[in-house]
């Protein structure tokens, strides 16, 4: 394409190379989303349903801190730092310098489309890259805002929006780029890293899975029950680190369900589907998924359906069998299984024999219980006592393992991951010790050692 010839080409120019010219790109950005921002919360209200607080919380005010964060520190990041040199190396001076990686795509999702595709730029800038960003189709509204947000402010050869249905995504990966940054489903994860090895592209892969939430007896119910409801039914479920199921320790069984119900109305309430606070469901193929994985279910409360605004109430369901497809597949949805347990070491088990999940939350008040699960289970992220909220702090890396995900980014994760660290030795132009050289027969070696120690007398 020639969008990314002509980045090539003003890449190549060094231009962004400048941490000076950086800072005002992403300054340009911060006052620019500002601007537009009742204009961004609209679209996201028209492609989601979105209330003006969730649109601003979970999507234009982590991209505007995300901002602030990386400015912030940008100056200290890009600088080369001095490492320590190894006996081989005497008298040299290590340094690890990040530089940009050159051209990058960024493929992003429809479930948070602003955030999930501002934020990585943000990364992809402050690296001093050049970028191409691919939203959603599915998130009509908002990928328009973007496209004028960039196409209209930002210099084309440095950072382009190109929208379009899939296949336009599938042209894209044709290309040759220098790092691909892709956040959606497993699945097509494979088939971007496929077409990204064709060119030996780096990439990162932000996916997804069945994130688990573990409830033992000694935790505070309400509390649990206030925060996993609220996990849950972020954006209707639509959420790639959302309570997929919970495993609640038979003792709270009852308890946790009976506070879950409660918190349901006392968020959303009799009748939440009708709410028009609470998100509604991408598009028809989604809605009628989910609503087919809830047959043969046993539902505990909701199951509330309003097919004209494809809503689904918050709904709970009993103790679903493994072979169930609800139990198969990422649910995506404000669909929560609950099943009771007895046995800490059997959850652990049942949990490591699927893929690595992108996120796990627990809650307990035993120290023991925590060591246990964190340390036992491989999964991306997750809290202790919460949900959610790890993804908040610009300090802490996000991102998945194995099937959920590789690399990761957010604060100085983020501009690590499209910066490639180039070693450098500098070493001494005045002192060069022949021990190293050839020959290295053990008489030649003395003599030359004896010759080396006269000549510095």
């Amino acid at each position: 394409m020639d969008s990314i010839h002509i980045q090539r080409e003003f890449f190549a120019s060094g231009a962004t190379r400048s941490v000076e010219y950086r800072i005002r790109q992403l300054k340009s950005l911060y006052y620019i989303i500002r601007i537009n921002e009742e204009e961004i919360c609209a679209a996201l209200k028209k492609d989601l349903g979105k209330s003006r607080f969730e649109a601003y919380s979970t999507e234009v005010g982590i991209v505007l801190t995300q901002i602030a964060y990386t400015l912030k520190h940008l100056r200290r990041w890009a600088r080369p730092q001095r490492v320590p040199t190894s006996f081989l190396q005497f008298k040299g001076r290590g340094t690890v310098a990040p530089e940009p990686y050159g051209v990058c795509l960024i493929l992003a999702p429809w479930n948070y489309p602003f955030q999930l595709s501002i934020a990585p730029a943000v990364a992809a800038i402050a690296a001093g890259n050049c970028v191409i960003i691919k939203p959603s189709e599915y998130a009509p509204a908002t990928s328009e805002v973007i496209s004028k947000i960039f196409n209209q402010n930002f210099e084309q050869r440095f950072c382009r929006v190109v929208t379009g249905k899939a296949d336009v995504a599938k042209s894209l990966l044709m290309q040759r780029f220098d790092y691909i940054f892709f956040t959606g489903g497993t699945e097509t994860g494979r088939q971007v890293m496929e077409q990204a090895a064709r060119n030996l592209t780096p990439v990162t892969l932000e996916l997804g899975g069945k994130s688990p939430c573990i409830v033992d007896d000694t935790a505070v119910i309400p509390m649990a029950a206030r925060r996993i409801i609220w996990g849950k039914c972020l954006n209707a479920g639509q959420t790639c680190v959302a309570p997929d199921y919970v495993y609640v320790h038979r003792k709270a069984y009852q308890p946790l369900v009976e506070s879950m119900k409660r918190w349901i109305v006392e968020f959303y309430g009799e009748k939440p589907e009708q709410n028009p606070e609470f998100c509604r469901i991408v598009n028809d193929r989604h809605f009628e998924r989910l609503c087919g994985l809830l047959e043969g279910c046993e539902i505990l409360a909701g199951g509330g359906i309003n097919r004209e605004e494809r809503k689904l109430a918050p709904t709970l369901v009993a103790e679903p069998t493994a072979k169930h497809p609800i139990m198969g597949e990422e649910i995506f949805g404000p669909i929560l299984p609950i099943i009771p347990y007895d046995d800490l070491e059997e959850v652990i088990r049942a949990i490591k024999e699927r893929p690595s999940p992108l996120a796990l939350y627990l809650f307990t008040r035993d120290i023991r219980t925590e060591k246990k699960v964190i340390r036992a289970i491989p999964f991306g992220g997750g809290c202790v006592n919460d949900t959610v909220l790890h993804l908040a702090g610009e300090a802490m890396p996000f991102g998945g393992i194995g099937e959920s995900g590789m690399g990761s980014y957010h604060g100085k994760a983020g501009f690590d991951a499209f910066s490639h660290k180039k070693s450098i030795l500098k070493s001494s132009s005045v002192l060069d010790i022949g021990l190293r050289y050839p020959p290295y027969g053990e008489n030649q070696r003395k003599e030359r050692v004896t010759r080396w120690i006269t000549t510095r007398k």
